[in-house]
């Protein structure tokens, strides 16, 4: 972090700046005429607010390269360092399967919200004053499913376009196009497919075996002695094990995209095991068993396969790397809560409306001192797998 401390705080200061004018936009863009338009617009530019977020995180980890032992000695065997905008075409597809995926993009959908209750808050309280209908907080949800769908389409064709550039190897940013069509997909997508949902879920509802199957499930939470106390446990462990465990599996695994270290392949995962016999016929079964297969897994394939494969690149360097790893990402923002805490202590006013000023830059501060220490926390994991990896005679690099 020390070596790497300007471009990292520049990084991150671009970062918020851009996300701030694209959120306030909008909230702006979503009131007038054409509001159908308007809300495409909005999904466009939370789409932008994902885009962003990504360049700036691989920005910031681009920036630490020249701080790492593995960089270092890639330049001593003569490999050439990656271009920035290279870095980030390349990482872009997988960058997005895995921030849709692990459900990053729902605190940019937050932000979106937020900022528009703030910024509009006269207008909503006149609204509810002279009973009127308000659309303020409704930029996202009000999109009309037809719309929806149609801009799904679109996007999909633009998705699977990019994704054949991808394939033959052209390199001229189709990589951040694809990204950035996966996220419109979704994101365009989203109304169309909550209106299906519920249709379906309605239907779904006044069928026999499920009617059955929740009587069973309610049978069981009454009879089964210890059924509350599992149920319980793991609501209360599973949470606390994704934000300590899995969340920052998935940032190294983007940290690794960024340093040319990825896979998504289950094969990459069982190599060398008796499981890898399976893949095999998987593999040269029927077409149709593999397409089924796919469909069924598709989910958690991509969730959790590329988190395997960087634990178990990761753990190549030592299980203590991944422990100490996962307990310096929790120490930070366990520190920056406290710390936050701290100065809001320190500056002490109980008007409600000092925070309005006050609150940001705090926020800021904790953001940028915690995200810099994540960044270098990430880059230095991965240095030190990939240089005992490399002591081993083998490399942890497949750009």
């Amino acid at each position: 972090m020390g070596r790497s401390a300007l471009p990292l705080v520049l990084w991150f200061a671009a970062g918020e700046l851009v996300r701030f004018v694209l959120l306030y936009g909008a909230t702006e863009v979503a009131y007038g005429d054409a509001r159908q338009l308007r809300l495409v617009a909005v999904m466009t530019l939370l789409t932008f607010v994902v885009m962003s977020a990504m360049t700036v995180t691989a920005g910031m980890l681009h920036c630490l390269r020249n701080a790492l032992w593995e960089m270092r000695a890639r330049a001593g065997d003569g490999v050439p360092d990656e271009r920035f905008f290279r870095t980030l075409d390349r990482i872009a597809p997988a960058f997005a399967v895995l921030y849709l995926a692990w459900g990053f993009h729902n605190e940019d959908a937050r932000d979106i919200y937020q900022m528009d209750l703030f910024h509009n808050f006269q207008e909503m309280t006149d609204a509810s004053w002279f009973g009127e209908d308000s659309y303020v907080g409704r930029g996202l949800v009000d999109l009309d499913w037809r719309v929806s769908l149609g801009a799904m389409i679109v996007m999909f064709g633009l998705k699977t376009l990019f994704a054949k550039f991808i394939e033959q190897g052209k390199t001229r940013f189709y990589g951040f196009a694809a990204a950035f069509s996966e996220f419109a997909f979704m994101f365009y997508g989203l109304n169309a497919t909550v209106a299906v949902a519920d249709a379906r879920s309605e239907w779904m509802e006044h069928r026999n075996v499920v009617a059955g199957s929740k009587e069973v499930l309610a049978e069981a939470q009454e009879n089964v002695p210890v059924w509350d106390g599992i149920v319980g446990a793991l609501g209360e462990i599973w949470p606390l094990f994704l934000d300590a465990v899995a969340v920052p599996l998935a940032w190294l695994t983007v940290a690794m995209l960024v340093y040319g270290a990825f896979s998504d392949e289950a094969r990459t995962l069982l190599k060398g095991t008796r499981l890898e016999r399976g893949v095999n016929r998987l593999e040269s079964s029927h077409d149709l068993t593999k397409k089924s297969f796919d469909q069924v897994t598709a989910g958690f394939r991509d969730r959790w396969v590329p988190l395997a494969n960087s634990l178990r690149m990761v753990f190549n360097g030592g299980a203590p790397l991944f422990g100490m790893m996962c307990l310096c990402y929790v120490a930070i923002s366990v520190a920056g809560q406290y710390g936050d805490r701290g100065l809001r202590a320190l500056i002490g006013s109980r008007a409600e409306w000092t925070w309005a000023y006050a609150g940001p830059p705090i926020g800021f501060l904790r953001d940028l001192i915690t995200t810099v220490l994540t960044m270098a926390l990430l880059a230095a994991t991965f240095d030190i797998a990939a240089t005992r990896a490399r002591a081993k005679g083998e490399r942890l690099s497949d750009a």
